[in-house]
């Protein structure tokens, strides 16, 4: 019976005729000099070049992949191997697959998710272009820290291994270059072991641009980044915009603020109760987006959450609107009584506005609270699948 493999490599590859072949052989070497028991799945995306045969005579198992993006071929590939420890790299010889071993004594330690660090481990020339090397990657990287507190100093590096239980756990969803991004953020949500070894990059074999293109993929990474942190995105900037707004605006309601050499009057009010209202739309966002992601797998729940989900019924989120919008309606009246006061003739504007302005961002904020409760009701409901 043939014996259960330890580890196996997995190559996603879309014509790679040139270097596929230094690849497989780099890796069946490492497994020999290490007494590792592998395999190498090349899973291949499309070629047209003779890659699969390459790959095949070489001693890999190819798996055709029709759904096309890096993320499908590798999803394919982790799939279908049998071992419980997991590599994967590209096959374009930039990767050292003679560093198996490495991490796979990781994994042996325990660790979920292993990543390779080319800083650490060094850079060839030519092998990063420099907007890559001292902009992309370390600002995305940064990032990476701060919106989801990755221990990761190089967030991209696609020489990586993990337990197959792991990547179960994970459920990743995306199948394009997003995928790198997603198991990173995915682990580091869910608390797993997560630790870096250094490892090198190479110059690339290839005669042919790079399938990756910096500028685009870079984007394509931070926009899954944001969109996979509604806090970030959403909640803090519109918490700020309502900080803002309410400070400020509060202050304008008894009167203009002299600050330095200018005054701050009615016009500024109502740029606040604009922030108010702006403000208030991202935090509701924000609680859309994580009630939408943790329904779909996504995002985690957690405990804090759940909580809040239990207390913010769509009652009580109509009985604050209809309180908000109340409120607003008496300083309308009041406006409106002041005018009547005057036999509906000429108001000043620098004290008829410091009522209107708030009570038409009250009317607005009220019904944002009363729909806003509606469609939250609707993303809860539940729905026999």
């Amino acid at each position: 019976m043939e014996e259960t493999p330890e580890i196996t490599i997995v190559m996603p590859c879309l014509n790679e005729a040139q270097t596929l072949q230094s690849c497989i052989l780099e890796s069946l070497k490492a497994f020999e000099d290490n007494h590792l028991r592998g395999e190498i799945i090349v899973a291949d995306n499309g070629s047209t070049d003779g890659s699969p045969g390459i790959a095949a005579a070489a001693g890999a198992r190819v798996i055709h992949v029709t759904a096309r993006g890096y993320g499908s071929a590798l999803r394919a590939g982790i799939e279908a191997a049998r071992a419980p420890f997991i590599l994967m790299g590209d096959a374009d010889c930039s990767y050292d697959f003679g560093h198996v071993n490495h991490f796979a004594a990781k994994l042996r330690e325990g660790f979920d998710l292993v990543m390779g660090n080319r800083f650490l481990g060094g850079i060839a020339p030519g092998a990063m272009p420099w907007k890559n090397r001292h902009i992309g990657n370390p600002v995305l990287s940064a990032i990476g820290r701060i919106l989801f507190r990755v221990p990761c100093r190089d967030f991209h590096c696609g020489l990586r291994a993990f337990t197959k239980r792991a990547y179960q756990e994970m459920g990743l969803r995306t199948t394009g270059m997003e995928f790198a991004s997603e198991m990173v953020i995915r682990a580091t949500l869910l608390g797993m072991r997560i630790t870096e070894i250094p490892t090198v990059l190479r110059k690339d074999g290839r005669d042919r641009p790079p399938h990756l293109r910096p500028w685009r993929d870079g984007w394509r990474h931070l926009r899954f980044m944001l969109l996979y942190s509604p806090r970030w995105l959403f909640l803090y900037p519109g918490a700020a915009l309502m900080l803002v707004g309410f400070g400020v605006g509060g202050r304008l309601l008894f009167g203009n603020w002299q600050i330095g050499g200018g005054e701050l009057g009615v016009h500024t009010l109502f740029f606040c109760a604009a922030a108010i209202l702006m403000g208030f739309q991202s935090i509701l966002f924000s609680w859309m987006t994580k009630v939408f992601a943790t329904q779909n797998g996504l995002l985690p729940s957690g405990a804090a959450f759940e909580r809040a989900t239990r207390i913010l019924s769509l009652e009580k989120g109509l009985l604050a609107g209809a309180l908000v919008f109340m409120s607003g309606l008496l300083l309308s009246a009041a406006a409106l009584a002041s005018w009547g006061g005057t036999g509906f003739g000429e108001l000043s504007p620098e004290n008829t506005l410091r009522i209107v302005i708030p009570g038409g961002t009250l009317l607005a904020l009220g019904v944002q609270i009363i729909l806003g409760s509606f469609f939250l009701s609707v993303l809860n409901l539940k729905i026999a699948k």
